[in-house]
C-alpha cells in the first residue's frame, strides 16, 4: 500500500496517477471525504485526516510500503513559521506511531539554505523528518512550471509576461509537476537507508525570456517579458491581502541572487523530460 498526502494537489495527483497506471495499491489521504470520491472511483482506498491530526495521520499511514508527504503550502506564513511547525510535528507523530517502511518527502531546491525565507517551511520539515529512524528521501524540485498560470491572462491580452525572476535573462533550475510525480513514484517504490537527497530539474534551465518565447509560440502573438520592480514588491503584496511578505520577498531574493538553488553536484540533478511549452499549451488551453 502506498499512502499519497496532498493528493489533490498537482504533485499528489500526478504521482497516484503513475502509481494506478501500474497497478499498485494507493491510499488517498484528504481531509474532504468530497474530495477524495473521484479517487474512490478509480480504485483508491480513501483515508480523512487533516494534516495536523497525528491520530488520523497515523491511522492513514499504518501498513504503508511507503508514503508520500507533501504538506499543504502556508503562502502567507506567520514569523516563526507556526502554520508549519504544528503541521511537523503531526507528521512526525504519526511517522513515529504508525511507522512505515519508508518515507518521500517532497521539499524544495534550496532547503538546504540558513537564509530565512518562504522556503524555510520545507527546511524545517527536512530537519523534523530527520529525527525519526524510518528511511526517507527528500525530493527537491526547481521551481514548477505550472506557476507560468498565473501569466496565462497577461500574456494573452496584453502580450506581457510580469516576472518577479529578474533579470529576465537569468535561467533557473525549473520543471513540469508531472515529472515530479514521476520520479516521486519510482523513489517511492526503491529501498534506501537513513536520509537521503534527491534534485530535481527540467530539461533546461529557464528564464522569463524563455517562459515568454514559449507562450508566444503557444498564442502565436510576440509576447515579451516585464520586469516587476523590486521596490514595489512588498506594496503590491500587501494589497493582494498578505499581512507578512517578507519571506515571499526573501525567496524570489534567493533565486534572484542565487542563494536558493540546488546542493549537490550539477551532475547528480535527476533531469525531467517535460518541455516548458508542453506544460504552457496545456496551462492556455484550460
Amino acid at each position: 500500500m502506498y499512502v499519497i498526502t496532498g493528493v489533490t494537489g498537482q504533485v499528489g495527483g500526478a504521482l497516484a496517477n503513475v502509481l494506478l497506471q501500474a497497478g499498485k495499491p494507493v491510499r488517498a489521504v484528504v481531509r474532504d471525504g468530497n474530495k477524495g470520491a473521484a479517487w474512490a472511483a478509480r480504485g483508491c482506498e480513501i483515508a480523512l485526516a487533516n494534516m495536523t491530526d497525528a491520530d488520523a495521520l497515523a491511522r492513514a499511514f499504518e501498513g504503508a510500503q511507503g508514503v508520500f508527504i507533501l504538506p499543504p503550502p502556508e503562502f502567507d506564513p506567520a514569523p516563526g513559521f507556526p502554520e508549519a511547525r504544528e503541521v511537523n510535528d503531526a507528521i512526525v507523530a504519526a511517522v513515529t506511531r504508525a511507522k512505515p517502511r519508508k518515507i518521500v518527502c517532497l521539499s524544495t531546491i534550496g532547503a538546504q539554505t540558513t537564509q530565512t525565507n518562504l522556503l524555510t517551511q520545507r527546511t524545517l520539515l527536512e530537519e523534523a523528518l530527520k529525527t525519526q529512524p524510518v528511511p526517507v528521501t527528500f525530493l527537491r524540485p526547481g521551481w514548477f512550471m505550472e506557476n507560468c498560470a498565473w501569466d496565462v491572462d497577461s500574456a494573452r491580452n496584453e502580450g506581457i509576461v510580469r516576472s518577479f525572476l529578474q533579470p529576465l535573462d537569468r535561467a533557473i533550475p525549473m520543471i513540469a509537476t508531472g515529472d515530479i510525480g514521476e520520479l516521486a513514484a519510482k523513489l517511492l517504490q526503491e529501498e534506501w537507508s537513513g536520509a537521503r537527497v534527491v534534485e530535481l530539474e527540467g530539461p533546461q534551465r529557464t528564464s522569463p525570456h524563455d517562459i515568454a518565447a514559449a507562450f508566444a509560440e503557444v498564442l502565436g502573438q510576440p509576447v515579451r517579458a516585464q520586469a516587476v520592480p523590486r521596490e514595489s514588491w512588498e506594496s503590491l503584496f500587501v494589497s493582494q491581502g498578505m499581512k507578512h511578505p517578507t519571506p515571499r520577498i526573501r525567496m524570489l531574493d534567493g533565486f534572484n541572487e542565487g542563494w536558493i538553488d540546488f546542493e549537490g553536484r550539477r551532475e547528480d540533478i535527476v533531469k525531467g523530460t517535460t518541455p516548458l511549452v508542453d506544460v504552457i499549451r496545456t496551462l492556455v488551453a484550460r
